[in-house]
């Protein structure tokens, strides 16, 4: 049992995996550390408020932290648009090329007649209802 578990650790997926979600959280606390510290203190000083995260209304001696949900709100816009236009963006790129470069030969399948099956096109007889196929000579 140990050594199944080791092989499933050392999968190449479950590793690379591993890695995404290592950068990725890294990568959130970076983003999270720039809206906190840069952007939104720069909203505030516009604002004219002491700290953004603070900022909040009250309601019926309720408070509600509307500056710490704008820092949330930002910090996903920031990391959304990093993931779209990094990683997605250029996928959707790539997969557009690999499509247009696909080759386009001729098809290399044919429908019975009889049963309406895909068969190869060289086929003499189909394989599913047995009827004789007339086969078209090259050239």
């Amino acid at each position: 049992m140990l050594n199944e578990f080791k092989k499933f650790i050392l999968r190449g997926n479950v590793v690379e995996l591993a890695v995404g979600v290592v950068i990725g959280s890294a990568f959130n606390n970076v983003v999270q550390g720039l809206v906190r510290d840069f952007i939104t203190p720069a909203i505030a000083a516009i604002g004219g408020t002491s700290r953004f995260a603070d900022a909040h209304f009250t309601l019926r001696n309720s408070q509600f932290m509307y500056g710490d949900l704008l820092n949330t709100v930002i910090s996903f816009l920031l990391v959304a648009a990093v993931v779209f236009f990094f990683v997605v963006q250029p996928i959707n790129k790539l997969s557009a090329f690999a499509i247009r470069n696909r080759d386009t030969a001729e098809e290399t399948t044919t429908k019975c007649p009889y049963c309406l099956s895909e068969v190869p096109k060289e086929a003499t007889r189909c394989k599913f209802c047995t009827s004789k196929l007339s086969v078209k000579k090259k050239g």
